[in-house]
């Protein structure tokens, strides 16, 4: 059945959200639909979605598999790029390979805040108020130019995404299960945009960037999509059910001690660090460990090894940390500089030792 979102476009998904349910009870009855995930199955499955987005994002595999890892790792994804490099593509690609309830959100200066989570409505026959749903209920919800709404609007995420639910009037509404989040914004056009706090920047899990394309997969776009939206052919390879079994498999993946403290030794440079101010919160060691654990069981790995932690940690971190006035630049160069150094630090004292996994 088709659905109507806010911006007007149609998408695949029920018209109206599943009545809003307890989080770990959504979960317990998406695993019990399936049967048990084997190790072949989790390869084969993640396989197949991998497969599904790479026909729209062509020649981009670090960011459909960064996206997908998000979305195991149950946490948030911003895109942040230029106009016009397949942002909300990705976004809709994504969802498109999953069945489950998707809504998009365009955001602009006049979007409220109970545009997105809901609000309540008298019933003058039931002479009592009932609660409206807001487009934030539906597993996979693309928030389009997040950056141009009101903070106040930007605020009303803050608890979705944290808690996977939503309190409106003193009513706690529990959002569905599983549940992503996959921003996009325009860091160069300013006017009109109002910046994420960084207690919203700090729920995205990852922030990443799409990047133009090479000459290869450009000209080979320019041949394909004359006539026909590669979206339109996408059909999900998925159920809600079938990615809370893969979530479950990822976060079965066993964490050493040392690589914890690893992770830990990593935040905690940030926090010392010269040319920040600002350095990487517990939120995002924890979520840091998350994603790599995902990380390794799509490379078919039951542990965590250091170069999973490595490889996320921009992704992770960059978008957290804030540079001193002193240190000057552009905040991405800037922040890329003091993971490396971090990195080439902390590798000396403590990565070494971690290359037996026993």
């Amino acid at each position: 059945m088709a659905e109507t979102v806010t911006d007007g476009t149609t998408m695949t998904g029920p018209t109206r959200p599943e009545a809003p349910l307890d989080a770990s009870a959504a979960r317990r009855r998406g695993a019990g639909d399936a049967p048990a995930l084997t190790a072949e199955g989790f390869a084969r499955t993640t396989a197949a979605i991998l497969e599904s987005v790479s026909r729209v994002i062509d020649g981009k595999p670090e960011a459909v598999r960064s996206a997908l890892v998000v979305l195991l790792a149950e946490g948030h994804l911003l895109i942040e790029d230029v106009p016009g490099v397949g942002k909300t593509m990705l976004a809709r690609a994504l969802a498109a390979s999953v069945d489950a309830t998707v809504r998009r959100i365009q955001f602009t200066p006049d979007l409220l805040p109970g545009d997105v989570t809901g609000v309540s409505v008298f019933n003058p026959v039931e002479r009592e108020f009932e609660f409206k749903p807001g487009a934030i209920f539906a597993n996979i919800v693309i928030a389009d130019e997040i950056n141009r709404s009101s903070p106040k609007t930007q605020s009303a995420l803050l608890e979705a995404m944290e808690e996977v639910q939503v309190t409106v009037d003193g009513q706690t509404h529990y959002l569905p299960d599983p549940f992503l989040v996959v921003a996009t914004q325009n860091p160069l056009e300013m006017e009109g945009t109002y910046a994420l706090p960084e207690a919203q920047r700090d729920r995205f899990m990852m922030r990443i960037s799409m990047g133009y394309p090479d000459p290869r997969s450009e000209a080979l776009m320019l041949r394909q999509r004359d006539a026909v939206n590669p979206l339109d052919a996408i059909r999900p390879v998925v159920t809600a059910a079938t990615v809370a079994q893969l979530i479950g498999w990822a976060r079965a993946v066993h964490v050493a001690p040392a690589i914890e403290d690893y992770a830990v030794a990593l935040a905690s440079a940030t926090r010392t660090h010269s040319d920040l101010r600002l350095g990487a919160s517990p939120r995002a060691t924890l979520q840091l460990v998350r994603a790599a654990k995902v990380w390794a069981a799509l490379d078919g790995r039951g542990f965590v090894i250091p170069d999973d932690i490595t490889a996320l940690l921009g992704p992770v971190f960059a978008h957290r940390i804030i540079p001193t006035r002193s240190a000057g630049g552009a905040r991405a160069r800037t922040t890329a500089d003091a993971i490396a150094t971090i990195l080439d630090r902390i590798a000396t004292s403590v990565r070494v030792p971690l290359a037996t996994r026993q």
